[in-house]
Formats: structure tokens, C-alpha cells, sequence
């Protein structure tokens, strides 16, 4: 069953958590199934005081969907062991349409490859190897059972030996001539009912006579083979069938390739392909992380299409998207933000509206269908609502966001104005993480002009908190713009009480010059009235690098 994951952007907010949280609830209330939140980034205090309020469970953390091997191997691995005889491989490989056997020991792990080419070169030799075709690797046992021969007496049947097959299909005399030409300590005597070839192979102590035709041999024939110490095998099959089928008695440890290539099941397909297209193999065992055979993959497997499928929530860039998005199917998106680059191969479902939170919008799916909405993610939706619109005084704010939280409040029986407060007060990120942490909790990156970027935001009550770190948040922010080689980072710090916001830029001087905000110090500009990334901010940013100009040669 296909798995379809409800996912919000990287460094998610309390928005992108509940709404994935509330659209999952959606979806499965709606009649899909398998859909399960998630989450591509940590929580912070404030997230995890949300999810505690309304007792539920984070989503799981997904950092990365990119198809791995296990995502198209063959799970089911048709193996056999190294001790089994070619015959009994090849008639299962024949059965189950394969042309590659894997042989595992009795731990899993993987001792070689067993290929229907190597197999056919075994039984049929070059004419220059033609010897080969009579040699027989096998114990007594072994040959036995491939040939469903009965064993009327047998002397250290299970022992493997190196043999050489001879059809005794000639004239008492010629066999007798001819006999000396072997070790008979090697020799396997291939026989009818000839009683008088039966007895001068016993005499002479070949290692092995069978007699073949199903048919009975003499009491006085079996004491002599108990005797001389001759293993006397009654085979149902004509000589030829017998001489053909005792070839294939060998086991398959003595035809396997040792050297193939093996990929771990947590791979990514996108990394091991090219190695295994290149490669001359064509199946290639997987293992887990303890060098266990847990499936198989072969070429064609490369062809399946991957059981996963995303809905992206609170974002509709790549940039922004959990990794490997680009590798999967997306079929819906549910957004509140600007439109991004976005290509999908199918038509999807694209709900994105000009409100205050993306919380709105699932709320809003609940309420238009009729959907029953419980009161917990009733709750958990007015926390993304009020946390992205704060409480209704952000700019963003519309009157379908007025309309949706009165909704909520009655199906929560949460005072959205306490709530607010109780939120912004429940951990402050610049004092519980570290400053390369809190400059990444509510990080977007984007692109624009050709150039990329990021802006982060931290809500506050107040300044004090980041005066106090302004100097470890600002070296932070130069090297998270210097790592992932952007043209600037900005941090956005909103203080909810006040509505106001302070700008941190790290980028080229040029850039942060033609800021034209008040610089209350150098590098950091007062934003007064502006606290929406998404509506104030970033339109300002983008109105900006319009003027720096397209990238240089260098990038920059």
C-alpha cells in the first residue's frame, strides 16, 4: 500500500507542524489511507509545549524521502545453501524464474552468486575442456539423492569427492581393457542390468557402481559390492538421463562467483545506480547494517515506481522541502506563502490562499465538507493559526483567519488571547539553543534573480534575549550563509508584545548598506511595524536584489 506522507518545510514552525498534523487527520477522516503526519526538522519549546497542551505526539521525523534500495528490492530472497546441489538450484531457479541464485549460510550472509551462465559453462564445456563433461564433484549421498537413486550399500557417503563418470555401454572385454586407464578409487560406473560389466567393475574396486533402468541387481552381486567395499547405487532413470543428472549433483558453493557487488538497504537509489547500470552484474544482494542478506535488487528493479507519496504543507518550493522531495510524487500541496519554482509530471491537488496560516486552510477543509473536527486538533490548528498571525495583529491576517479561529476556539473550547500569551511565553529559542540553532529553527531558503538566500525568524517578547547574544547569533549567521554559499542570510527577530522587528543581515557590504530601515547598531536594522516574513519582509528583500543586479560570474 502506497505510504503517503503529510510533510511541513525544513526548520518547521508551529504552523507547519500542526496543519501537517491537522490535513493527516483530514485526509484519513476523508477516506485515504496510510497517510501519516510528519516532520523534516526538530521541534522547539514552544512546539513541543503545543503538542503537550493537546496531548498529542510529535510527527515522526522524516529528514529525507529519497527512494532507497530497500524501497525496490525484492524482499523475499530465493536463496539456497552452499552444500545444495547444482540440479535442486537450477530447478529452482526454473520455478521461480530467475537467473541469479543467491547462496547464504546459515547466518544470512552472502557466500556468492550462482548465474544460469555459469551453470550452462559448467555443463557444457569448451571442446578443449571436453574431459570436464565426465568429472563428477559430489559425495555419495549427494549424488544420490539428485539421481532419486536408492543406496543398497555405501561406504563414506558424505564425503565430496573429485569422480570421473564412465557409461559402461560396451563389450565385457573392451570395459576390461579399458578399466585400468582410471584410478578406480575415482571411478563411477554407469551400468544396465549387465551382470558380467556389474561384477568386473566390483572386482576391480571402482569407488561407485549404479545401475541404472530401475532394475534389480543379484543378492550374489550386492555381497560382492559389501565385500570389495563398492558403493552400489539402483537408479530409476535410463544411462544417459543417470550421466547427465550426475554431473548436476555438485553442490553450488563449487560453481559460485565470489566476487558481486552488494548495496546496503538504507542506500539511495539515486546514488547506486550508476554503479550498478555500469556494473556486468546483474543482481546485486542487499544487506543490512550487520552484513545480513535482506533482499535482492536487479537492474529492472531500478524501473519500479516508488510507493511514496508526498503532501506538502505551509511551503511549495523545493528549496524549502524535505530532502529527496524532487525524487518523489507530490500530489497535493496545501500552502499560504508566495509560489515558487514547481514542476510535477502530473496534475496534483494545489490549494494555496492568501491567508494568515496554513492552519487556516485545514481548518477551513474540516468546516467546507463537513468533516468532524476533534476538539485536540481543533486545538493544535488554533496554536498554528495564532502563532503565524499573532493572534490576529500580523499584517497577513484576513478575515476568513477572524472567521476560522472563532471556529476553532468553540470547537477547542480554547481562548485563542490566552493561549497567545501561554505560547510566547513557553521558551525563548535564542535561550534554549545554541545561536547556530536558533538562527536555523525558522530558517527558509529561496531563490530569486538568480540569487539564493535565506531568512530566518525568531519570535520574542522583547530584545533583551538577543542584545545579549547578538555578538555568537551574528558570527552564526555568516557561517550559515558562508556553508551553504548564499548571497546573504537574514535574521528576522519579532517582538509579539511591541509588533515590531529587528533585521540582522550577513552578506555583501553593498546589500546591507542600501537597507534603508534605522541601523540601531552596525548590521542590525529596527523594522518598526513590520513582523511578517512572508508579506513584509521578503518582498522588501526581493524588491532589493531586483537592484543588486543578476549574479556575477563568480556567483556573486
Amino acid at each position: 500500500m502506497s505510504e503517503i506522507i503529510v510533510i511541513g518545510h525544513r526548520n518547521p514552525d508551529t504552523d507547519a507542524i500542526c496543519s501537517a498534523i491537522g490535513y493527516a487527520e483530514f485526509k484519513r477522516r476523508t477516506g485515504t489511507a496510510n497517510v501519516i503526519a510528519a516532520r523534516c526538522g526538530e521541534t522547539n519549546e514552544r512546539i513541543d509545549f503545543v503538542l503537550r497542551t493537546f496531548g498529542v505526539p510529535a510527527p515522526r521525523f522524516i529528514p529525507d524521502v529519497s527512494p532507497r534500495v530497500r524501497d525496490v528490492m525484492q524482499g523475499n530472497v530465493i536463496s539456497v545453501l552452499p552444500r545444495t546441489s547444482v540440479v535442486e538450484a537450477l530447478a529452482t531457479m526454473d520455478e521461480r524464474n530467475i537467473r541469479v541464485l543467491p547462496v547464504l549460510d546459515a547466518e544470512r550472509r552472502c557466500l556468492g552468486l550462482l548465474s544460469v551462465f555459469k551453470a550452462s559453462k559448467f555443463f557444457f564445456p569448451s571442446p578443449n575442456r571436453i574431459f570436464d563433461s565426465r568429472r563428477v564433484v559430489a559425495s555419495v549421498r549427494a549424488l544420490a539423492r539428485t539421481l532419486n537413486a536408492k543406496m543398497i550399500c555405501a561406504f563414506e557417503p558424505d564425503q565430496e569427492e573429485d569422480l570421473v563418470l564412465m557409461v559402461a555401454a560396451m563389450k565385457p572385454a573392451s570395459f576390461a581393457a579399458r578399466l585400468p586407464n582410471y584410478a578406480p578409487e575415482r571411478l563411477v560406473v554407469v551400468v544396465g542390468d549387465r551382470e558380467d560389466i556389474q561384477r568386473l567393475a566390483i572386482e576391480g574396486r571402482v569407488r561407485m557402481v549404479v545401475v541404472t533402468g530401475g532394475l534389480n541387481v543379484s543378492e550374489e552381486i550386492q555381497e560382492l559390492a559389501r565385500r570389495n567395499e563398492v558403493t552400489l547405487l539402483l537408479c530409476p532413470h535410463d544411462s544417459a538421463t543417470t550421466a547427465m543428472l550426475a554431473r548436476a549433483s555438485i553442490s553450488v558453493e563449487r560453481l559460485l562467483r565470489e566476487e558481486y557487488l552488494s548495496f546496503r538497504d538504507d542506500e539511495r537509489l539515486v546514488d547506486v545506480q550508476a554503479v550498478a547500470a555500469a556494473s556486468q552484474f546483474q543482481a546485486f544482494p542487499v544487506l543490512d547494517d550487520a552484513g545480513r542478506t535482506v533482499g535482492i535488487l536487479t537492474k529492472s528493479d531500478f524501473l519500479k515506481p516508488i510507493d511514496r507519496k508526498l503532501i506538502l504543507v505551509d511551503h511549495n518550493e523545493l528549496a524549502q522541502a524535505v530532502l529527496g522531495a524532487d525524487q518523489v510524487g507530490i500530489i497535493e500541496v496545501i500552502d499560504h506563502h508566495r509560489l515558487g519554482v514547481f514542476q510535477t509530471s502530473e496534475p496534483i491537488l494545489f490549494r494555496n490562499e492568501p491567508v494568515g496560516s496554513t492552519s487556516t486552510i485545514v481548518a477551513d477543509c474540516f468546516l467546507r465538507y463537513g468533516v468532524d473536527l476533534p476538539g485536540n486538533i481543533a486545538g493544535l490548528l488554533l496554536a498554528g493559526l495564532v502563532t503565524d498571525t499573532l493572534n490576529l495583529t500580523s499584517p497577513t491576517t484576513t478575515q476568513r483567519d477572524v472567521e476560522i479561529l472563532a471556529f476553532l476556539e468553540k470547537k477547542s473550547g480554547v481562548n485563542a488571547a490566552k493561549f497567545t500569551e501561554q505560547v510566547f511565553s513557553s521558551g525563548s529559542v535564542l535561550v534554549s539553543q545554541s545561536a547556530e540553532g536558533a538562527i536555523t529553527a525558522d530558517c527558509k531558503a529561496y531563490e530569486e534573480t538568480g540569487h539564493r538566500f535565506s531568512v530566518a525568524q525568531i519570535e520574542e517578547l522583547g530584545f533583551d534575549t538577543f542584545w545579549k547574544r547578538k555578538d555568537d547569533v551574528r558570527i552564526a549567521l555568516e557561517h550559515h550563509r558562508s556553508r551553504n554559499d548564499y548571497l546573504f542570510s537574514a535574521l528576522f527577530i519579532t517582538d509579539v508584545v511591541r509588533q515590531t522587528s529587528l533585521l540582522l543581515v550577513a552578506g555583501p557590504e553593498k546589500l546591507v548598506d542600501s537597507i534603508q530601515y534605522p541601523e540601531v547598531q552596525p548590521g542590525v536594522f529596527e523594522m518598526e511595524g513590520v513582523v511578517s516574513r512572508k508579506k513584509q519582509l521578503l518582498p522588501y528583500l526581493i524588491n532589493h536584489l531586483r537592484r543588486h543586479g543578476p549574479p556575477s560570474p563568480n556567483g556573486k
